[in-house]
């Protein structure tokens, strides 16, 4: 297949899915499905192949997001009903002030994310994120945007995130300087595509469709009886803790021990988050005086809404395998070696490419580390840790319609297509762009 030919195929998919959806306001995941499919037949995939491919990417995507989505909004829905969202944000507006809520959705979402997946974190924070915006009168976008900024850039740049860790073994970089010029980097991007970029968008994007995931998570009047603030971000962060704890299981413990065993098992995604989840049922329920049907009934009803993000969510990551699996991925990331480019501009490019191809950020940094690797130790002159950070930036670029983030976004802000584009593509190309320019000033100085 010629590069011209898979890009053609790459971008003619991406324009159908916008057009289909936007102007013609067609089912969005029947859209990806079919275009999904066509995209396939035309680039000669076997025609007996073309679903299973789509049916292979949509079940991987869906059997981690899934789980987690369906957790994170049980253990939301406590935290709105019991009132414990409402006591961390009028804490955090009466200390941070209302004018810098955003600021403060974007240093939480720095500490949360260090551990946690990006799904992770955003379903953790974003109910809170709904109740500050309402208490404080904030648009929507003002206050979900920086958290989402800041959880993107600790996904992409920070050890010990585990996207982090694969580029960081693939390249042999010491992690302690990793972390140090990932936080003198990330924190200002960070900023730049989250409270500034949020300010930004928030007045030029304005929401007016009803949003019922807002909804379910708003009381109109705080609750009378609101649990403690500490014992709520206890709460909240158990599932966080959990996981570091999963994550630090093999420098604390004898490897393939029983401790070391057990700690992974509790620091597993599913596991922590179903543990926390089982947690907030007695500390944000029983103890506030719910009984079991009332909880039965909350953790029934908070999932109705999360139906389509879910079907959207695996329709995305059908659409991102049929890209691999059909051979437009691989034509582009060859052209991308042939060119002769500097490394870090070939690692952050290659990265960009796997990002647009498959959507998910860690394969997107797993193959394009492991793709330069090789050349890195052969080469002088290049730092490894910015390698590691490079890498990270353009695994998030474009934020594409493949990427499970898009859809999040898209159904818990209560965004159209267009609007998520304009809104988090953007957000997430921001990242991308200032990843590379502050990699390449970093360079001259750093080796």
């Amino acid at each position: 297949m010629s590069t011209a030919f898979a890009i053609s195929l790459a971008v003619t998919a991406i324009l159908a899915v916008i057009v289909l959806i936007a102007r013609f306001r067609l089912n969005p995941f029947i859209v990806l499905f079919i275009v999904s499919i066509a995209l396939a037949l035309f680039a000669g995939m076997p025609a007996d192949h073309v679903v299973a491919s789509f049916e292979n990417g949509a079940g991987h995507v869906l059997g981690h997001v899934g789980t987690v989505i369906a957790l994170g909004t049980m253990l939301g829905k406590m935290l709105a009903e019991s009132g414990g969202a409402d006591r961390i944000a009028l804490t955090i507006s009466a200390f941070a002030g209302r004018e810098r809520v955003d600021w403060a959705m974007m240093v939480i979402g720095l500490l949360i994310g260090l551990p946690v997946f990006f799904e992770v974190g955003f379903v953790l924070l974003i109910p809170l994120v709904f109740v500050l915006a309402d208490r404080t009168s904030m648009p929507l976008l003002r206050v979900a945007l920086p958290m989402g900024a800041a959880l993107s850039v600790t996904h992409a740049l920070i050890p010990p995130h585990p996207a982090a860790l694969l580029a960081l073994s693939a390249y042999h970089a010491n992690i302690g300087h990793t972390i140090m010029l990932g936080v003198v980097i990330g924190t200002p991007i960070a900023v730049i595509a989250g409270p500034v970029f949020g300010r930004f968008a928030s007045a030029r994007v304005p929401l007016t469709e009803a949003n019922p995931l807002a909804e379910q998570f708003v009381k109109h009047e705080p609750a009378d009886n609101m649990p403690g603030f500490f014992l709520t971000v206890a709460t909240i962060l158990s599932p966080v803790i959990l996981m570091l704890v999963g994550s630090l299981a093999d420098q604390i413990t004898t490897v393939h021990g029983t401790a070391n065993t057990v700690l992974h098992f509790v620091g597993n995604t599913d596991i922590a988050l179903v543990l926390a989840t089982l947690l907030s049922f007695y500390v944000l329920g029983v103890a506030q005086g719910f009984s079991a049907a009332t909880i039965l009934r909350f953790t029934n009803e908070c999932l109705g809404p999360t139906a389509l993000i879910m079907l959207l969510i695996g329709a995305g990551g059908g659409f991102g395998r049929v890209l691999i699996d059909s051979g437009v991925s691989r034509a582009i990331t060859d052209a991308a070696l042939g060119a002769h480019m500097p490394l870090l501009v070939l690692a952050w490019v290659l990265a960009a490419i796997v990002r647009v191809a498959c959507g998910s950020s860690t394969v997107a940094m797993a193959t394009a580390s492991g793709i330069v690797a090789p050349i890195l130790e052969h080469s002088t002159g290049v730092s490894p840790e910015l390698m590691v950070l490079v890498t990270g930036a353009g695994s998030v670029a474009f934020g594409p319609m493949n990427d499970a983030g898009f859809w999040q976004i898209k159904e818990y802000l209560g965004l159209t297509v267009p609007q998520t584009i304009k809104t988090w593509s953007v957000l997430e190309t921001l990242i991308a762009v200032c990843g590379l320019v502050f990699c390449l000033i970093a360079s001259i100085f750093v080796h």
